[in-house]
């Protein structure tokens, strides 16, 4: 489990949060991360074994645990006998509810949540149980109200007693500030072009900037690369199409921008784990996206 794969969610900037609930007969996805925050709900699954930035468990019959972004995770087979587990898995941005909102006095509750999540957060058996039927209506749920019961949730796990923190340490990553109008350009310009041939210099000149500074400035205020951002957008929409839609791998590939089909799989694997291919089988079933 040394290798820690960065997954790209098929959440858009569009998207408030996806829903995915399953029955799977194994855990086969690997240890991962990404940048969304995280609400997972398993089913059914005694004995397998959870890995939470340091923190290993095996977990019970019922498990509901929420991490922050970046947070390495994942959950394995070892030692579950069961072949009929359930899963739920909602995932939302990091900024669904942005700093201010947060503020207001009647949401210190959610942000101590959201803000123990860097470190993951698992919840009692009491609120496991719970919670269960409130996380299967909520896939009922469509459009103003599921937005509404998913906070509603959110708070009321956030004044659940005997919740507890995972990770001794937090192995968040996020240093981007996006709160620039400039930076915002070009992620703006980046969603709207991502499946034509951009190049660094056509983005450059959205922000009236030459290449080399223009480089230097993408990299310190988001760590990335002009060319890794642009590829973490293209293969977000390419997890979306993989999922929504019958697309064949290759018709997914040049629609998201990338015209080499071999560059693509290879990018996808090194970022998520695992190929398209395989990708498309793990979540074939329904997801929600509201």
């Amino acid at each position: 489990m040394s290798t820690i794969y960065h997954e790209i969610t098929p959440l858009t900037q569009y998207d408030c949060f996806t829903l995915f609930p399953r029955m799977k007969e194994e855990f086969d996805f690997p240890l991962h991360y990404h940048e969304d925050f995280e609400l997972n709900f398993i089913y059914n699954a005694a004995g397998a074994k959870r890995v939470v930035g340091d923190n290993v468990e095996s977990i019970d019959e019922y498990e509901l645990v929420l991490v922050g972004s970046n947070l390495p995770h994942g959950w394995f087979t070892h030692q579950c006998k069961s072949r009929e587990i359930m899963e739920i898995t909602i995932q939302f941005h990091r900024d669904l509810l942005d700093d201010k909102f947060l503020r207001r006095n009647q949401l210190s509750f959610v942000r101590d949540l959201l803000e123990r999540a860097s470190k993951g957060v698992t919840f009692s058996s009491e609120t496991k149980k719970a919670f269960k039927p409130r996380l299967e209506a909520l896939i009922q749920k469509r459009g103003f109200d599921s937005v509404l019961e998913l906070i509603s949730i959110l708070h009321d796990l956030s004044t659940s007693r005997d919740m507890r923190t995972l990770s001794n340490s937090s192995f968040s990553s996020d240093q981007t500030n996006h709160n620039s109008l400039r930076i915002e350009k070009v992620f703006e310009y980046m969603q709207t072009y991502y499946n034509k041939d951009v190049s660094l210099a056509d983005v450059a000149k959205v922000v009236n900037m030459p290449e080399v500074s223009f480089s230097r400035f993408i990299k310190k205020r988001t760590g990335k690369t002009f060319i890794d951002s642009l590829n973490e957008i293209r293969l977000g929409h390419a997890s979306r199409m993989l999922i929504d839609t019958t697309a064949t791998i290759a018709e997914v590939s040049f629609k998201c921008g990338f015209n080499n089909l071999s560059h693509f799989n290879r990018i996808f694997k090194r970022k998520n784990g695992c190929t398209p291919k395989e990708f498309r089988q793990n979540y074939s079933g329904s997801r929600v996206f509201i």
